[in-house]
């Protein structure tokens, strides 16, 4: 891939492509040398499939190789195109924001299950912007407020309500603190829960590119929990929600921290689309 002279059509360059990343460790090295192509070519995939003989210009061949030599050092995929896909929207993504898991679906579809009759719901650390946005899609008529201790993180959040056409409300600070005397329906939260002791254990792209402060949730993950457990009952309405996305094998004791805070009525876990309990919610008494 260093030849100027040397013609590199598309396939050829999938193939030593696919090659170099799975030498680097990358899972699927093929599909992710197809995405990153796409995007240097501005084609969708099925166009890649009709040029497979396409010849690269330099400009071209530039531009894919500057994402080629990123992904070799295990930035995620999803820094490198600038976006990530979910709940059916397409979200921007930087440095500043932890990407958007399917897994943190479960969280808000169960917000959408359980939030038909709620006015007010807050997502508690928004990073990105996806729980809150997807939210409001889902449930035009309620008010959506959502908070980080990140200011970078917000401004990527916002310019995603703006991109997706979502109205948000967006607070700068820690936890429920910018909401003095204010109450909500429905509080979400997908916080740090990766106890700090696991953190050296991630996933190369996770560690080494994601924001460790969005992950780390204490000795034992469980520490941000605790926090939001014993400030929510005074930040919600009579018969109010709180839901969590949690780890695996988190659920019994965060459904415990919510019995012992008084979150007690109509508990409940769901699960992920891989059967982990990934959900655990509690409602705060009439």
């Amino acid at each position: 891939m260093t030849t100027q002279q040397e013609k590199w059509d598309v396939l050829k360059i999938l193939n030593w492509t696919k090659g170099y990343l799975a030498d680097k460790g990358v899972e699927n090295p093929r599909l992710e040398a197809e995405w990153m192509l796409c995007d240097a070519l501005s084609l969708d995939r099925v166009g890649l499939y009709l040029n497979f003989d396409k010849p690269l210009s330099e400009d071209e061949l530039s531009s894919f190789r500057g994402m080629v030599v990123r992904r070799g050092r295990r930035e995620p995929l999803q820094y490198i195109l600038g976006s990530q896909e979910f709940m059916g929207l397409d979200f921007q993504v930087s440095p500043a924001v932890l990407i958007p898991r399917h897994d943190t679906e479960a969280l808000v579809s169960e917000g959408i299950k359980r939030g038909g009759d709620a006015r007010t719901l807050l997502d508690i650390g928004a990073g990105s912007g996806c729980v809150a946005v997807a939210l409001a899609k889902a449930l035009p008529d309620a008010e959506i407020c959502a908070v980080d201790i990140s200011g970078a993180a917000l401004a990527v959040a916002r310019d995603n309500a703006l991109k997706n056409d979502a109205s948000v409300q967006f607070f700068q600070g820690s936890l429920l603190e910018p909401f003095a005397g204010r109450c909500f329906d429905m509080i979400l939260s997908n916080p740090p829960y990766i106890p700090a002791g696991e953190l050296a254990t991630l996933q190369q792209e996770v560690r080494g590119f994601e924001p460790l402060n969005a992950l780390d949730g204490g000795a034992d993950g469980l520490d941000f929990y605790r926090a939001i457990v014993a400030q929510a009952p005074d930040h919600l309405n009579p018969g109010g929600w709180l839901l969590f996305e949690v780890g695996a094998g988190q659920a019994p004791e965060v459904l415990g921290l919510l019995k012992q805070g008084g979150l007690s009525a109509e508990t409940f876990t769901a699960l992920d689309p891989a059967g982990i309990e990934r959900v655990v919610g509690g409602r705060l008494p009439h």
